[in-house]
């Protein structure tokens, strides 16, 4: 049985397959990211963080420490290993005491503007980068700074901090992670607003080749960019015109279901 109640598949599942993984990648990131994006994005808008990411991110600040005091116990308890605990003043404890301490300020500020909506222009909006973020070049593009220059300054602070032994080594590997999960998270954020600008061209481009098709005129050439094959010399003109609106709503559907 269809359940497609429009007859399609193919390429429409191919990419409704694709969103759920772009889905899925994007929310890990989220979670992954969202205690140093508290950080670097101060101001963002109160529905920038869906509710399970802020779930899942707080249960990860919660488990992280618990894991670490357990790996560094029982790596201590080995007989005759000798092994020291990690040196540098803050760990991913220390981490987590500051991610629950942005909560709660963010949260009065987030009950604030729910309250008395005027407070702010858009919910969704991540807020403007860091001040000193202007000064290097090219910091007034706003995809540069969110998918290279964020990332990258998170990781060298990261490292030096490490090599300084200011941050301990969980702690490094931990702010690591979150930076790739960082470029990764505002790349897809690009790529979905790429994405919707390039449906609404490749339809643009579609229609009067479709429209060529429908009247029995378009060439092999044509159809080919499409990957569309002419219709049978023979095939009637109703059917014809009813096949081309058919694929015209087909590469609509495509285009509006991401």
């Amino acid at each position: 049985m269809n359940n497609n109640p429009s007859g399609q598949s193919g390429a429409l599942d191919i990419s409704q397959l694709q969103d759920t993984a772009i889905n899925v990648v994007d929310a890990l990131c989220g979670i992954l990211c969202r205690p140093v994006e508290l950080v670097l994005r101060p101001w963002h808008g109160t529905r920038y963080f869906k509710p399970p990411i802020i779930f899942f991110s707080t249960l990860l600040m919660i488990l992280l420490p618990v894991f670490s005091a357990v790996a560094t116990a029982a790596v201590s308890m080995i007989p005759f290993s000798h092994v020291r605990p990690p040196m540098g003043l803050f760990s991913i404890g220390s981490l987590a005491q500051l991610y629950f301490l942005l909560s709660i300020i963010h949260g009065i500020r987030h009950y604030r503007c729910m309250l008395n909506m005027s407070r702010e222009k858009n919910s969704v909006f991540e807020g403007p980068p860091l001040p000193f973020f202007c000064l290097v070049p090219g910091g007034s593009s706003f995809w540069r700074v969110r998918i290279v220059y964020e990332p990258l300054a998170l990781l060298i602070f990261a490292n030096v901090m490490g090599h300084l032994f200011i941050f301990q080594s969980g702690l490094v590997t931990y702010l690591d992670v979150a930076a790739l999960a960082l470029a990764m998270h505002s790349f897809l954020g690009w790529y979905r607003a790429w994405e919707y600008i390039r449906n609404i061209l490749d339809m643009r481009y579609a229609a009067p080749i479709i429209a060529s098709m429908s009247e029995n005129q378009a060439s092999e050439e044509d159809l080919a960019t499409i990957h569309m094959a002419s219709f049978p010399s023979d095939l009637s003109p109703d059917i014809r015109e009813a096949a081309a609106s058919h694929l015209a709503r087909v590469f609509s559907d495509s285009g509006t279901a991401r």
